[in-house]
């Protein structure tokens, strides 16, 4: 029986001698899975007339056996956003099911008795899976709903974003939140970034609810038992300096490369870098490249924990560009920060309609020293300066109130959306 999978399968499997642009593809995927959806919805139907048949005229309700939430994540380094939200959704008996991309997500293996976990397979195979899902609402970090294959599903009444990072959501690649249904956020600058896009685009006015950061709440939980549980001795290392760009043409390691990683060494520094994950599948050669000729040391480490809460927690400083981890970094970690200027461009991005500088380009200046091609050969006394001088906590702290609304709360103030939104759909 040909089956959607076969069908994946020769979309998704590369050919011999046969190569598809990635532009093409997207057409052909979504053309494929308009027909299917056609097809599917016609054998629906024709099925719902057969029940009410066999049951003697009674009408029968499909939706009494659909899930009342679904959470999609397209990588298993999103299980920390969603884990703290689903413990507190699992604690009030709401039935989720956790679907994922990864096959070695944490989340296969949760104790959550009301979350059900399964793996949908990367790519293609798990926007095919998507495209046909049965929820009453659908809860994702993934940008990009409805532009390119990851379909609406006509069986999901309400899809719902949670960022994955405390910085802005124009960040995003174009298009990125425009066709969700709502948003649970955590600063007003978000919500104003939502709502000039909304009238830019014409695009019906999407729900917009602060419930802060839940997975930070976590990192400052955690992050406080550990410093009790921890001794003066423990705490003392050798400094540590933290690059963890994000990925893209303006990003770190495209805009400088090797010369950034061999400047960190000649500091005599112990040096982590923590590459974006996307880094490994979108720069897959740079990152062989750099990885070969910078290999593991005793100076040098290079990071690729699903957890990054190790690696932020030993380090003194961090260097990046206009990643979100940032705000991770100095927000919880309250430690100072050096931003690469790397004239970021934002032509890809949904800043760019604004007309105006992302939240983050205009935060990071106020906690943390910026790095430019002027500077550049004084990264060494950059990094002793912004370590050993207070005069950034100030500004840290500041910060932080503008990015994270409702600190402790999250996971609870989610949570109450959550269970309310599916109670009054199912009202409706």
């Amino acid at each position: 029986m040909f089956t959607l999978h076969h069908l994946c399968q020769i979309v998704c499997t590369p050919r011999v001698g046969l190569y598809i642009d990635p532009g093409t593809g997207s057409m052909l995927f979504a053309v494929l899975i308009g027909l299917l959806g056609v097809g599917r919805f016609l054998f629906k139907g024709l099925w719902v007339k057969i029940r009410f048949l066999f049951s003697g005229g009674k009408k029968t309700d499909a939706d009494d056996n659909t899930v009342p939430l679904a959470v999609f994540s397209d990588d298993k380094r999103y299980w920390s956003v969603f884990e703290p939200i689903l413990r507190e959704l699992d604690e009030r008996g709401f039935n989720v099911v956790y679907m994922t991309a990864s096959e070695d997500d944490p989340a296969l293996k949760t104790d959550l008795s009301h979350v059900k976990a399964e793996c949908i397979g990367p790519g293609n195979h798990a926007f095919a899976k998507l495209n046909f899902a049965k929820a009453t609402m659908l809860l994702s970090t993934t940008p990009g709903l409805d532009v390119y294959q990851w379909k609406r599903s006509k069986d999901i009444k309400y899809y719902i974003h949670i960022p994955h990072s405390p910085a802005e959501l124009t960040t995003y690649r174009m298009f990125g939140t425009d066709y969700y249904d709502a948003m649970l956020l955590s600063g007003q600058y978000q919500i104003d970034d939502a709502r000039d896009l909304e009238k830019l685009r014409d695009l019906p006015a999407k729900e917009l609810t602060l419930v802060g950061i839940p997975f930070l709440d976590e990192k400052a939980k955690r992050l406080e038992e550990l410093k009790a549980s921890q001794d003066a001795s423990e705490a003392k290392h050798e400094r540590t300096v933290l690059l963890a760009p994000s990925w893209g043409e303006s990003a770190i390691l495209k805009r400088y490369g090797g010369d950034m990683i061999q400047r960190l060494l000649d500091t005599g520094y112990h040096v982590i870098i923590r590459p974006h994950p996307q880094s490994f599948k979108s720069e897959k050669d740079l990152m062989d490249k750099l990885m070969k000729e910078f290999p593991e040391s005793d100076q040098l480490e290079w990071n690729r924990d699903n957890d990054n809460f190790d690696c932020l927690n030993r380090s003194d400083i961090m260097i990046s560009d206009f990643s979100g981890v940032i705000f991770e970094f100095a927000l919880v970690f309250d430690k100072p920060v050096i931003c690469a200027d790397t004239e970021f461009d934002s032509a890809p991005y949904d800043a760019w309609w604004l007309k105006r500088l992302p939240w983050g380009q205009t935060a990071i200046p106020r906690i943390g020293k910026i790095l430019t091609k002027d500077n550049f050969s004084e990264i060494k006394n950059m990094i002793d300066t912004c370590i050993e001088d207070k005069s950034f906590e100030e500004s840290r702290h500041a910060v932080r109130d503008e990015t994270w609304a409702h600190r402790g709360e999250g996971a609870k103030l989610a949570a109450d959306y959550l269970v309310n939104k599916y109670n009054e759909i199912k009202k409706a």
